[in-house]
């Protein structure tokens, strides 16, 4: 099948990806966009964890203050070298970062960061919520599961959808630098102040 150069371009600008391979994943999915898409953000999601192990140990502190200083963040996000960190790509990601946790109040990084007495605690909540619904005893614990799922959809950044873009998690915009930049790419750690907020 020929694949026009117009199409080549289109799936490059949805994606990001090479010309080459979007030209390959286009003919792969027989000129079907949706389908060609699929295919590279398979391919890229497993470039991506190839990279997952290697040592991000440069890269940049992001600040960001909102509501003439009412609000504050710190994101630290990491690559390999300094030559990606100092690029403006890089450094419009890590401000965006710090602009999700502005917006967002994530509490966790990850979900593994979450201490398993929340988990239990919420996981309690939800179950004597359903029961207080009257819900049928069977579908219980996949309710109690549901919102466990929401509960770390959330309050654990990586799982957050971005409030620029709601159909992107920001694990999926990590996975989308680490494939722009060719190097492992992570949020290290971040902060949110907040004036007044409870201390402790």
């Amino acid at each position: 099948m020929s694949i026009s150069a117009e199409l080549v371009m289109q799936l490059r600008q949805r994606t990001g990806a090479g010309v080459l391979d979007c030209r390959k994943a286009l003919e792969e999915a027989q000129g079907e966009m949706e389908r060609a898409e699929q295919i590279l953000r398979e391919r890229g999601l497993a470039k991506a964890a190839s990279r997952a192990g290697r040592v991000a140990q440069d890269g940049i502190v992001d600040l960001y203050s909102h509501g003439d200083g009412r609000l504050g963040v710190m994101v630290e996000v990491n690559c390999e070298t300094d030559f990606v960190a100092r690029t403006a790509e890089f450094r419009h990601f890590a401000h965006e970062i710090a602009l999700q946790v502005a917006a967002s109040a994530p509490r966790w990084l990850s979900a593994a960061e979450v201490p398993a007495e929340v988990l239990e605690r919420e996981a309690e909540l939800a179950r004597q919520q359903a029961i207080g619904d009257g819900k049928p005893e069977k579908v219980i614990d996949q309710i109690v599961e549901g919102r466990l799922e929401k509960f770390l959809d959330d309050h654990c950044l990586l799982r957050q959808a971005y409030v620029r873009d709601d159909e992107k998690s920001i694990n999926e915009m990590v996975q989308a630098m680490i494939l722009s930049t060719g190097e492992n790419v992570t949020i290290r750690r971040f902060q949110r102040w907040e004036v007044g907020e409870a201390v402790g």
